[in-house]
């Protein structure tokens, strides 16, 4: 089934905790119609199913096959980075980051960071958010000063679902991405942005991307959710910048 969208840039592979290669993906986003395909496995940091930086020469060269196979796909690699620490840094070091094409961080459980008792405390909170729906008002300010403070130090290009597994203050970090220029993400996998999310969001001069945020080739491209919440929000489909505009909505 040809994608809703120009180019799904969060998928993940084998190198992180997908089903499938890079070249499987890269068959499936040529199944589907997309232009661009973007590799973006968990950072190094996640205890589970972070990358091994030790790989990267790996990843580039099985890249480089998928291109010759699949000339008139666009591939490119990037990284969905973990945001943990409260300095600010990533779960890929500062001089790491030039290894990859574009950046994506996200907050996930399994990153311990900078300060383990600290981060074992953070998603003690964001587990008992994904099971009851309620957080501390102190535990919000705390992960959205997590991914603010990653905002000031980075060059982050996506935030990844935000509100996902834990309470954010989706305000304060729609108003940040307006100043960084950081696309905030529509994911199709998770629930977040959810319909308030976006509505939120779209108050400010942001940009939106959707992502199938796929783990098994069969999904590379999947929009449908993602499309269903950003429509049901009211949100002006021309800024989402990868949606095929014959599918936007009046």
């Amino acid at each position: 089934m040809e994608s809703k969208l120009y180019y799904d840039i969060h998928t993940h592979t084998t190198y992180s905790h997908g089903k499938g290669s890079i070249e499987d993906n890269a068959a499936a986003a040529v199944a589907a119609g997309l232009k661009i395909l973007g590799i973006s496995d968990h950072g190094p940091g996640h205890i589970g199913y972070g990358i091994d930086m030790k790989k990267i020469p790996e990843m580039r060269l099985d890249l480089a096959r998928s291109r010759e196979l699949h000339p008139e796909l666009d591939l490119r690699l990037g990284v969905e980075a973990n945001i943990i620490n409260f300095s600010g840094r990533l779960d890929v070091a500062p001089e790491d980051l030039k290894l990859f094409d574009y950046i994506i961080a996200g907050y996930h459980f399994g990153v311990l960071g900078e300060a383990p008792f600290r981060s074992v405390a953070t998603h003690a909170g964001g587990w008992w958010y994904s099971v009851t729906g309620r957080s501390a008002q102190r535990a919000m300010i705390h992960n959205t000063d997590l991914v603010l403070n990653a905002l000031d130090v980075n060059k982050i290009d996506v935030i990844s679902h935000p509100g996902a597994k834990a309470s954010f203050d989706i305000d304060a970090i729609a108003s940040a991405c307006r100043g960084t220029e950081t696309l905030l993400e529509i994911n199709n996998r998770h629930g977040c942005l959810t319909v308030e999310g976006i509505k939120q969001a779209m108050r400010y001069d942001v940009k939106f991307i959707i992502s199938s945020d796929a783990h098994t080739p069969q999904d590379v491209g999947a929009a449908d959710k993602a499309i269903a919440r950003a429509e049901e929000a009211g949100l002006d489909p021309s800024r989402i910048i990868n949606l095929r505009k014959e599918f936007y909505w009046s």
